[in-house]
């Protein structure tokens, strides 16, 4: 079953004088590019996140968010003031109020800090608890978008399998048109040929437009694809690969064709297999 690789879970808890919230959103990426914005506090807890986030979502451009509001009233916390002063230069630029700047300044991240310097053992497991939860969120989330990514991926392998079916149909007609084609120039030439001379030319000729072999290998490559995309997960590279194959033999048939019936066929199934590639770089 297909999984995407966007995905989005948010979860919250309470531990003591704290409210703690942390999100993680994943987008389509090569591989598993991971991003964290925690709060100074929350640090040395990074590795352990990156551990988490790498064993369970294998791949995908990853960001995690952790944010933390404290109860003033019960938490000995003092102004972080280089951290503020820092914040007031940034906001400089703004046409604004300096106690307004102050306002924005002392509402975001680390200005408030502790007399805490480490995370007890009993805080960091809440933590990683909530990570627990989150994951298995977006991990739920990756598999319905999945789901609905399967099935309008394997439609269009379908429509593509329809449209081999009518080159098969077309391909005996126009056969047929070129050999009609060549028995009517050569008798709009009045020129005496040998009739087997010209058969075993006609065969020659012929074989250079046959596209037996790119019948057979595309609906090989049409099989294996639904065959991958219906088993285990993980396979969006390859997907991709057995994708760029069908490209290969779609537009072999279509510098073989040498009929415009047959190219407007290949045609349709370029369109429907490009469509298939653009999801391709979201499915895990």
């Amino acid at each position: 079953m297909m999984q995407s690789m966007t995905g989005f879970g948010k979860a919250e808890t309470t531990f003591e004088d704290k409210k703690i919230t942390l999100e993680i959103r994943s987008l389509n990426s090569k591989n598993l590019d991971l991003n964290t914005r925690l709060p100074s506090f929350y640090k040395e807890m990074e590795a352990e996140f990156r551990k988490k986030i790498i064993g369970s979502l294998n791949r995908g451009k990853v960001d995690l968010a952790l944010f933390y509001e404290a109860n003033t009233a019960e938490s000995a916390s003092e102004i972080n003031i280089p951290v503020v002063q820092a914040y007031m230069k940034q906001l400089a630029s703004f046409d604004l109020e300096e106690s307004e700047k102050l306002k924005i300044a002392i509402r975001l991240p680390d200005t408030l800090k502790t007399e805490r310097e480490s995370i007890s053992a009993t805080e960091k497991k809440a933590v990683l608890s909530l990570a627990d939860e989150v994951l298995q969120k977006i991990m739920s989330f990756r598999q319905q978008e999945g789901e609905s990514l399967q099935q309008d991926i394997l439609e269009r392998i379908a429509k593509i399998g329809q449209f081999l079916e009518t080159v098969k149909t077309v391909e005996s007609q126009r056969i047929n048109k070129v050999r009609e084609r060549l028995q009517t120039s050569l008798s709009e030439l009045e020129a005496k040929v040998d009739e087997n001379r010209f058969e075993q030319e006609l065969i020659y000729y012929l074989e250079k437009f046959d596209v037996t072999e790119e019948k057979v290998r595309l609906e090989n490559h049409l099989s294996y694809f639904s065959e991958i995309a219906n088993t285990g997960h993980a396979q969006g590279k390859k997907l991709g690969f057995v994708a760029q194959e069908i490209g290969r033999e779609i537009n072999t048939i279509g510098s073989k064709a040498n009929d415009a019936a047959m190219q407007k066929i290949v045609v349709q199934m370029k369109d429907e297999l490009e469509k298939i590639k653009e999801q391709l770089l979201n499915v895990l």
